[in-house]
């Protein structure tokens, strides 16, 4: 066996709504299909793959299987940085924004409504 690539990865959130709007107004996300789950959700997608699943849940939104574990971040690997730049101070959005040059990088570094943590990669030379 070989991992290739992250399929997706999957948030729980007390604010459904909120969320798909964030995903689709700062990353450009498209909402797209799910499967009939019993349970409230959405699937975020950036061409054919649906990177990020939401479920939406009442309460305590919890840390994960283990009380003391949290994801730290995830990552897109994207282009256009300047206009993703723009975006992101038109909306007033923080970010951070760090530049890798010994691995050809500038990672910005954004926080959805929730508070999950994402990179979003630009290669410095594209």
């Amino acid at each position: 066996m070989q991992i290739h690539q992250l399929n997706h990865v999957n948030l729980r959130t007390t604010r459904l709504e909120t969320m798909i709007s964030w995903y689709q107004d700062v990353l450009g996300l498209t909402l797209g299909p799910r499967p009939d789950f019993p349970f409230p959700g959405a699937w975020l997608y950036a061409g054919d793959t649906a990177f990020v699943h939401l479920v939406g849940i009442d309460g305590d939104q919890g840390t994960g299987s283990e009380v003391e574990l949290k994801l730290e971040h995830f990552a897109f690997s994207a282009t256009g940085a300047e206009e993703f730049e723009k975006r992101l101070r038109e909306r007033g959005e923080k970010y951070q924004k760090s530049e890798l040059p010994q691995i050809n990088l500038v990672a910005v570094n954004v926080w959805d409504p929730d508070g999950n943590h994402i990179h979003v990669d630009f290669r410095m030379d594209g």
